[in-house]
């Protein structure tokens, strides 16, 4: 068969069910995906993509209602004899969106809450604790072959929440922390393995609801982690260019399950930035995706004009890039954090070579940055390192 024919329903399945029998008899993924791939003539990659496929999870079509109130337009293009040639449908992407809202707030309502906890030791109050999560790309699948590195959501969640752990503990018992995920929290926006703004095709693992409550009790394994070392933990949820709707459930969620806990905030803007002041320090969250590096300085100035001219020391912490970048623009410091994931076989094929680590920064109320810390993979990895 063509690699570029695209695959029935049936024939996803039977990838499925081939591969899920092979992996049952002790065979390795990698040597399934190129038996199968000589056996059904697809690339290796499509065994892998489909190789969690259920044809009982494929949407069913929309009902005509449904089709009538997420269309807001059409565009048609006639030949020289007055004959459609083409035809575009305009689909209203902000309704679609606020269904995905109301959906998220639904399936939040049913989660259990988190009892209050009590704050205990002594806290330093001039300093402020910021943990950067820099893309975590939870869901998505490498396979060391191709990759350099194998990666899944069991190494995923894993990973960070080793991380957080070893950086929560190293850093001063200040009063207040911020956890801040960049953005790509999650690696793919549906069950379609796709990204929501370029429709680009990723690699995955496993299915998205999965990964939604796996990523979910991965970030409240962090936020344990931050309230056993500090009074009061806030939590930033960036929009990703790869989780426009999931970034927008993991703050629902969150916000549900935490409502009864005074010592966390969550802050719930669905906003592609957010803002959060302490002393004389001024920080800025955008993922990076949308507004130039060079922009975000003005932007700052024009969102938040009282904190800029309160603060000496004005910074925007941003995902995007995987790679470790910092500038400066008059006064205004932005700087791109690495990511704990692996490439994936598209990163790979460009001959991205950035390294994997996650930061812990330190903030003094009055003098700006004092401290960082820096996990890496291979800190991770190594057993005679210790993980305090």
């Amino acid at each position: 068969m063509p690699k570029n024919v695209l695959l029935t329903a049936e024939q996803k399945q039977l990838n499925a069910d081939l591969y899920a029998e092979l992996l049952a008899k002790g065979m390795k993924p990698g040597a399934i995906e190129d038996v199968l791939a000589v056996k059904l003539g697809y690339s290796p990659r499509t065994v892998r993509e489909y190789r969690n496929y259920n044809i009982a999870d494929e949407p069913q079509p929309p009902s005509a209602e449904q089709i009538d109130e997420i269309i807001k337009g059409t565009s048609t293009l006639y030949d020289a004899d007055g004959k459609v040639k083409l035809k575009w449908v305009k689909a209203d992407k902000k309704q679609d969106t606020e269904r995905f809202k109301e959906w998220a707030v639904t399936l939040a309502e049913g989660l259990p809450k988190v009892r209050a906890t009590e704050a205990k030791g002594n806290y330093t109050d001039d300093l402020l604790t910021v943990l950067p999560m820099g893309d975590p790309h939870l869901g998505m699948y490498a396979w060391a072959a191709e990759t350099g590195d194998d990666f899944d959501l069991d190494i995923a969640t894993t990973d960070l929440c080793a991380a957080v752990q070893r950086l929560v503990r190293c850093t001063p018992k200040s009063r207040q922390a911020l956890i801040v995920n960049l953005g790509d929290f999650y690696h793919a926006d549906s069950n379609s393995g796709e990204t929501s703004r370029g429709h680009n095709k990723l690699d995955t693992d496993t299915r998205w609801a999965k990964v939604l409550m796996a990523g979910l009790k991965a970030m409240r394994q962090c936020i344990a982690s931050a309230l056993e070392h500090h009074e009061t933990v806030t939590v930033i949820n960036a929009i990703g260019n790869h989780d426009d709707h999931s970034s927008m459930f993991l703050t629902i969620a969150l916000s549900n399950i935490y409502e009864n806990e005074p010592r966390l905030k969550i802050i719930d803007n669905p906003t592609i930035t957010h803002y959060y002041d302490f002393g004389e320090n001024l920080i800025g969250v955008h993922h990076g995706h949308t507004i130039k590096p060079d922009k975000l300085p003005l932007v700052m100035a024009s969102d938040r004009p009282q904190e800029w001219a309160r603060c000496k020391h004005r910074i925007w912490l941003c995902g995007h890039l995987h790679q470790d970048i910092m500038r400066e623009y008059q006064g205004v410091r932005v700087e791109t954090f690495r990511t704990l994931a692996s490439r994936d076989a598209w990163a790979a094929s460009m001959g991205y070579k950035s390294g994997r680590d996650m930061k812990a920064l330190v903030m003094h109320r009055t003098f700006g940055e004092i401290e960082r810390h820096t996990v890496s993979v291979e800190m991770l990895r190594n057993s005679s390192v210790s993980m305090l």
